[in-house]
């Protein structure tokens, strides 16, 4: 079974490079093609949930969805003030969960984030499903150099439950991150296409070699425990995301990149150093990618669940008491409020990134307008898949309506990114477990 699934997947691969894709967008083509509006996409999550203090507490203030109104409009809590001055191009939804997300280990809640997927029940021989980031990049693929940017800050793909990724391929198997600046800046602004063909050719020696280790091990295949069964798949999963990346990077070489200022970036920091500095090196790199038009589909996970990796102890680093992961199951006044401190400063990092894509500009304004990033997590607070803190910012180009704070009172995930879906021009009838887009202002007018 799994021989067969390789192949199809190859050849689908290798179909992609042939004649009949779509040309890129460029500005040598005429406004015939450049009239096409670039429609972006990034997720960015945080792992263990929001500081949403307890009453008692006498906090509320910090609470990371707003809780009070003022003049008809919500107010910003003190753990996302620092994004107060983007209000007409942000906004908060609450109320949303995945239904399978309560039937599954509390703890896959960032494995099915962006997936929606049955965790507790798959099918057999299967995982996951498609990531909301994927499918978007299948559809965005054609206008720029790569499909997609799948980063995270330990990189790789992890393991079940405790994932390094929180990318899913369209047949559910983990897409491994990147965590270097260095590395990434390489891979999206240095293509040596002598290196690329060596690659290549590399790569299609490992594909022959990984094809007849598995037609060979068909006969005892099913004697292969979960963990090498896994260690394989993630192999397999690698090599079809350079693949694809090589394919792309064909395409494009006789195309110059786009003259850019990179002087701001420290490629050197990594994600042992501060980690402000780290994330905006890294969320840098993804509005330059944007701007060159490298590519239209971004994930970034900044925080791994249940203390894994090394951005539990980014609080330490910040003066913080606890770790990350025991500060989300803090119930006292000190704890909870640590946690919303934290909350700050990611807030702060997000702001960054959303500053930078107002900084730079497509034909009709800021990039900012026609990307929509999604920021959020799987868990409420302390492991719990409800009311699942959702924030969606830009997209005011393509029709958004922001200032809301929307509360969805249990509806689905997956249906409001089927009106994601909808913004960036991708119509689909359904995303895995939706049941219709949602009816609220932000989308009105799509």
């Amino acid at each position: 079974m799994r021989t067969a699934t390789v192949v199809d997947r190859r050849a689908f691969l290798l179909g992609l490079g042939g004649v009949g894709l779509a040309l890129p967008v460029l500005e040598a083509m005429g406004s015939q093609v450049t009239d096409h509006k670039p429609r972006r996409f990034c997720a960015i999550y945080t792992a263990n949930g929001m500081s949403l203090p307890k009453a008692e507490n006498g906090i509320d203030d910090w609470s990371w969805f707003p809780r009070s109104i003022e003049n008809g409009q919500f107010v910003f809590g003190k753990s996302t003030e620092p994004l107060s001055r983007f209000r007409d191009r942000l906004s908060f939804l609450s109320g949303l969960y995945h239904p399978n997300g309560p039937k599954a280990d509390p703890h896959q809640c960032s494995d099915m984030w962006l997936t929606g997927a049955p965790l507790h029940n798959s099918k057999p021989g299967t995982y996951n499903s498609v990531g909301l980031d994927q499918l978007i990049a299948q559809h965005t693929k054609q206008f720029c150099r790569q499909p997609s940017l799948v980063l995270s800050i330990d990189a790789g793909t992890g393991f079940l439950s405790r994932t390094g990724t929180i990318s899913y391929d369209l047949e559910g198997r983990p897409v491994p991150a990147e965590n270097e600046p260095r590395r990434v800046f390489d891979r999206l602004f240095r293509v040596d296409y002598a290196v690329t063909n060596k690659q290549r050719n590399q790569q299609a020696r490992e594909t022959k070699l990984v094809d007849a280790v598995i037609e060979s091990a068909k006969d005892f295949q099913r004697n292969l425990g979960q963990v090498d069964r896994q260690r394989l798949d993630s192999y397999l999963s690698s090599l079809n995301e350079v693949e694809t990346r090589l394919i792309a990077a064909q395409r494009w070489k006789d195309i110059p990149l786009k003259s850019q200022d990179y002087s701001h970036l420290d490629l050197n920091i990594s994600n042992t150093d501060e980690p402000g500095q780290y994330y905006q090196t890294m969320f840098d790199l993804i509005a330059l990618a944007f701007d060159a038009d490298i590519t239209r589909s971004v994930a970034f996970m900044l925080n791994r669940e249940d203390g894994m990796g090394i951005s539990d102890t980014f609080p330490l680093k910040l003066g913080l008491a606890q770790t990350h992961h025991q500060l989300s199951h803090a119930g006292d006044k000190q704890g909870q409020m640590e946690f919303a401190k934290y909350d700050r400063f990611l807030s702060e990092q997000i702001a960054h990134f959303l500053e930078r894509l107002l900084e730079y500009s497509d034909r009709d304004g800021p990039i900012l307008d026609n990307t929509l990033v999604l920021y959020g997590s799987g868990a409420s607070t302390t492991h719990n898949p409800t009311n699942l803190p959702t924030l969606l910012a830009g997209g005011n180009g393509l029709g958004v309506q922001h200032g809301h704070h929307w509360d969805g009172g249990g509806q689905r995930l997956s249906n409001f990114y089927l009106n994601l879906l909808q913004a960036l021009d991708i119509h689909v009838d359904s995303f895995a477990d939706s049941t219709g887009t949602l009816n609220i202002p932000i989308f009105a007018r799509i």
